[in-house]
Formats: C-alpha cells, sequence, structure tokens
C-alpha cells in the first residue's frame, strides 16, 4: 500500500483491523501506512443474516479475516463450501465468482475472496426472486 489508506469513521462506528476490532468515540480519519487486513463494520455480516449459501459464504471468509484463531478451521469450510456451490448453482456469472472466488482462497487472499463474493449476493438474490412462484392475487 504505497502512500497508505485513509478511511473516516463515525462517532460509535467500529473497524476489524488484523483480527482486533477498534471503536471510535467521535467522528476520526485514520491512515493505514502499511497492508493489513481490515473490514469496514458496514461489510460485516451478522451471524442472523446468513440466509442463504452465499451469505453463509460470505460469513465463514469473513471469520477467516476477524479471527484469526478460526482462520484455518474457516478456511477448510469456505473452500468446501465453493466446491459444493460449484456443482448446485446453475447461474454462470455466479459460477464464474465462485470459481474466482476458489482461486483466491486457494491462494491465500481471503480479503479478495470476500469482495468477489460481496459482488455475488446481488446476483444470488435476484436469482432466488426469479426461481419463487409468483404470487396471483384472486
Amino acid at each position: 500500500m504505497s502512500g497508505g489508506l485513509k478511511i473516516t469513521l463515525r462517532a460509535g462506528e467500529r473497524i476489524f483491523v488484523n483480527g482486533g476490532v477498534l471503536k471510535v468515540d467521535r467522528k476520526v480519519s485514520i491512515e493505514l501506512m502499511n497492508d493489513v487486513i481490515f473490514l469496514l463494520e458496514q461489510h460485516v455480516m451478522k451471524p442472523e443474516e446468513t440466509t442463504t449459501p452465499l451469505r453463509q459464504l460470505y460469513f465463514m471468509i469473513q471469520m477467516m479475516l476477524m479471527d484469526p484463531a478460526l482462520h484455518m478451521k474457516a478456511r477448510s469450510m469456505a473452500k468446501e463450501s465453493v466446491a459444493n456451490l460449484l456443482v448446485s448453482v446453475r447461474d454462470g456469472k455466479i459460477l464464474q465468482g465462485l470459481a474466482e472466488a476458489g482461486e483466491l482462497l486457494d491462494s491465500e487472499r481471503p480479503f479478495e475472496a470476500l469482495k468477489k463474493v460481496r459482488t455475488l449476493l446481488p446476483l444470488e438474490a435476484a436469482s432466488a426472486n426469479m426461481q419463487e412462484p409468483s404470487k396471483e392475487v384472486a
């Protein structure tokens, strides 16, 4: 990361850096001067939000980043999830994204894998909406 990355946080907002949680009490700007793994609070998925297969995968990869003690277990679970999804998903764009996420996990790049899966969530939602039977109003 050359020149650093500047991030502005609002009062009460949290940022997860290298497995640690930082919470600010007032609006603050911070500059990350070296390569760190971080997640902004708005990108952190809560367990109760893991209602679809891709959301579950996102959560597994997120745990790799947030809890270094769980990294290897979460990585194994995420890789298994990708393998299962690759044989069950029918949408070509989602399949391509899953393959890319799997390659990123294989090359120990979980942050990029998380970003890739995040881009697939709207596709999964749209696909699920198209598969639901239409409800006719009588």
